[in-house]
């Protein structure tokens, strides 16, 4: 299995980065936010990847973290879920959002993953949110009512709620705009769907 490429980026198209490693170009599927997120033409860079095969043919999946490997792996072992839903799912949302939404049972959040309907958000939530606890527990943020959720932690939230808006294909002013008189001391997957819902009444 490949673990992860270590190598020069040759090149970005709408879905993938292509890695030049000692002379040998990897054509990488990666979601939406890493691919905006990749050093420019011949920089150097290190992706975390995933192979799946499938009747298809065998296709290498690249994340710039741990998080969002494990987090697509744990997708893809959900009945109906398949490697392109779970990179849109990863498109969407940050791992720790994501996970958040998962463990605080939100289907309506999940829902929001282009190609996920309310059945399929409740199987995912089914399936995932105690393996998610058990095996990803770094990832989640505390759910409403625990732990301390205080200014310091906003800074962080909002920008992960503003890239995750970024993500789905919300300017910069309508993510800001959609954010304004969000709940003080929110957690990142409130502010999203703070957002979500405001944009959605327009």
């Amino acid at each position: 299995m490949i673990a992860f490429l270590s190598g020069t980026m040759a090149a970005v198209t709408a879905d993938r980065a292509l890695i030049d490693v000692g002379g040998v170009g990897y054509a990488v599927l990666m979601p939406q936010s890493a691919l905006a997120k990749l050093p420019p033409v011949g920089q150097p860079v290190v992706v975390h990847t995933a192979l799946q095969v499938s009747d298809k043919g065998a296709f290498l999946f690249g994340f710039l973290s741990e998080e969002e490997k494990a987090l697509f792996e744990r997708l893809v072992s959900v009945s109906g879920i398949g490697p392109k839903m779970a990179l849109a799912a990863l498109s969407a949302f940050t791992p720790q959002a994501l996970a958040s939404a998962i463990a605080n049972e939100d289907k309506a959040l999940v829902a929001q993953i282009p190609g996920v309907g309310k059945k399929t958000a409740s199987r995912m939530i089914l399936e995932l949110k105690g393996s998610l606890e058990q095996g990803l527990g770094g990832l989640f943020a505390p759910a409403a009512g625990e732990g301390d959720v205080g200014a310091p932690e906003q800074p962080a939230a909002l920008q992960g709620a503003t890239e995750a808006l970024l993500s789905m294909g919300f300017t910069s002013a309508e993510a800001e705009l959609a954010l304004k008189g969000a709940p003080e001391g929110a957690a990142e997957p409130q502010l999203l769907q703070h957002a979500l819902k405001r944009l959605g009444s327009r």
